[in-house]
Parts: structure tokens; C-alpha cells; sequence
């Protein structure tokens, strides 16, 4: 026990140095692995919703109707066999770039577009752009 100049007595002053290192580091730490921890999918969509977007590069379409089904052209796919199946599409392309186009019905639920989209996302997609219709004015 640490004895102050003063007479008799002990310091009874807290140090609190220690305290602020360890709480500076934990603060550090949290920030550092707080971006690691969110999980979503990576979206490019246009900038400009007035305009359409032109591109040279033949995306593939995909198409999630009313009652949840995904279509991939004309042929329906499960949500299961999506990835695999995009995957085996843009192989056989042999393209570079592996852009995706969803169009989605506006009364399909939300959890099942992000399900499409993070299927699309574990089959290695590039770019992934939302088709919609202009608002009317």
C-alpha cells in the first residue's frame, strides 16, 4: 500500500489510467469488428431513375413474379437451384463480367427478394441491377 507524504495516511485517490487503456482498446476493437459482423448483399443500382441505362454487356434476367416463383427466362427455378443454375449459365457464357438484372413484383415480400438477391450474391454475381417501371407523372 502506497503511503502519501502526508501524515499517517494512506492515498485514497483512485487511479484510473489503467481503466481508460482498457476501455480505449475495447472501444477500438468494437469498431474494428463491428463492419465484419453485418452481413448483406452488395448492390450496384443506377444512380438515375429518370433515365434508362445502357449497356453493351447481355446481363441475364431474372424474374420474381406475384407468388414467389423465380424465372429465369421462361423456365422456373427453385430458390435452392438458383445459384447453381446462374453459376452454370455465366460458365457456359464464359463471360468477364457477371452482371444480373432482377425484376421483381411490387406485392412479392421483401424476404424473399433479399433471398434471391443473396443467391444471386453465393454465385458470384458483379453488378446487380433492379428493372422498374417509370413512376407516372
Amino acid at each position: 500500500m502506497a503511503m502519501s507524504s502526508r501524515k499517517g495516511g494512506a492515498i485514497s485517490d483512485i487511479n484510473v489510467t489503467p481503466l481508460v487503456d482498457v476501455m480505449l482498446v475495447l472501444l477500438i476493437i468494437f469498431m474494428v469488428t463491428t463492419p465484419m459482423l453485418t452481413q448483406g448483399v452488395d448492390v450496384d443500382l443506377p444512380e438515375t431513375v429518370s433515365t434508362s441505362v445502357q449497356t453493351d454487356v447481355e446481363g441475364l434476367t431474372i424474374t420474381v413474379g406475384r407468388d414467389g416463383q423465380v424465372h429465369i427466362g421462361e423456365q422456373v427455378v427453385t430458390l435452392d437451384g438458383l445459384e447453381r443454375k446462374v453459376d452454370a449459365i455465366f460458365r457456359a457464357r464464359e463471360q468477364q463480367r457477371r452482371d444480373v438484372f432482377l425484376r421483381a413484383d411490387r406485392d412479392v415480400p421483401y424476404g424473399v427478394v433479399a433471398q434471391v438477391m443473396a443467391a444471386l450474391q453465393m454465385a458470384g454475381v458483379d453488378s446487380l441491377g433492379m428493372i422498374t417501371r417509370p413512376a407516372d407523372e
